[in-house]
């Protein structure tokens, strides 16, 4: 009789707890090892990708296949990350969404007091990436960025901005590119800020509508406001229809006089 009470507990226990609930506590658990500088494998199994940054990539995607092909600094940000968290118990914080298409967790990490996150753009040996809906910090990380930019630590102090024209050199590298808005394209997905004649071909910055809705929050309107402007841009290059950089937030995007 009590055998079969005490089943009839447990089975109400798992009924009310979700599965990573039961399997997980996700304020105490254990970095089994570092993948690269923004990701790490956790001790239930699961991948855990930081939130609000972009750290340069290890491995490169050709065909079908990721070959090791350490981008700048990628090395850096791995050691780095590993001296922080590896064999340690962290804790993470969630935002709006919990983990991504590839079913890793997405949040943020801290050791006591220390947020990881933040240490790692603080270095400058990451970028910032806000992505939407997950922005909780994400002005807290512009303001850390712009600092280790100003104090020139990390990959910023090694590489300087380089002009829009040679943008398509440094694909799939984090860096910063600077140059005058020579026309702005409006489409139903996104905002397209040009700096050539030629958008298959010359460098673009890229906002997204779910991102539109915090520039007006600062009384930007992207479609108008940056045109015939120089500005600079830092991120992870990418090719879609030539070199562009995606950017979600006003403070992403410097105005130079």
């Amino acid at each position: 009789m009590i055998k079969k009470l005490s089943l009839i507990f447990l089975s109400l226990f798992l009924i009310n707890c979700s599965p990573q609930q039961v399997v997980s506590d996700y304020a105490n658990i254990k970095v089994i090892e570092v993948i690269d500088g923004d990701t790490v494998k956790l001790d239930n199994g699961k991948l855990l990708r930081y939130l609000g940054l972009d750290t340069p990539e290890t491995r490169i995607k050709k065909g079908n296949k990721f070959i090791y092909s350490p981008q700048p600094f990628a090395k850096e940000a791995k050691q780095f990350n590993q001296r922080l968290v590896e064999g340690k118990f962290i804790r993470i914080e969630f935002d709006q969404e919990r983990t991504d298409k590839y079913n890793r967790l997405l949040g943020y990490c801290f050791i006591d007091n220390t947020f990881i996150n933040a240490v790692l753009i603080s270095e400058g040996l990451a970028s910032v990436m806000n992505k939407p809906p997950n922005v909780k910090y994400a002005s807290l990380f512009i303001s850390y960025q712009k600092e280790a930019k100003d104090k020139k630590r990390g990959m910023w102090g090694v590489y300087e901005a380089i002009d829009h024209s040679q943008a398509y050199r440094y694909l799939n590298q984090i860096r910063t590119v600077k140059g005058k808005v020579t026309d702005i394209y409006t489409s139903d997905k996104c905002v397209f800020i040009n700096f050539g004649d030629d958008y298959k071909k010359d460098f673009t910055v890229v906002i997204f509508n779910d991102s539109i809705k915090y520039f007006k929050k600062e009384g930007i309107n992207p479609s108008t406001f940056y045109k015939g402007k120089t500005i600079a841009v830092s991120g992870k290059i990418r090719e879609y229809n030539g070199p562009e950089i995606i950017v979600n937030m006003p403070g992403e995007i410097e105005v130079i006089p």
